[in-house]
């Protein structure tokens, strides 16, 4: 099934309205240790890595 342009404009303006998007390098090697570490997704872990650092969780974000 192709996505129409009308979908795709919806997706790019939500994701406007609801994300902030950063580019991050890590060196050469993290990627595989995360993927080692039993975690889901990488963007997940790293997104989990930096809330609970900042001490932030689902209820006070």
């Amino acid at each position: 099934m192709s996505v129409t342009e009308a979908q795709k404009k919806a997706t790019i303006k939500y994701e406007k309205e609801n994300y902030d998007k950063i580019l991050v390098r890590f060196p050469k090697g993290t990627k595989e240790l995360i993927q080692k570490s039993g975690a889901t997704s990488i963007n997940g872990y790293i997104i989990q890595c930096v809330l609970d650092s900042l001490g932030v969780t689902e209820k006070n974000k």
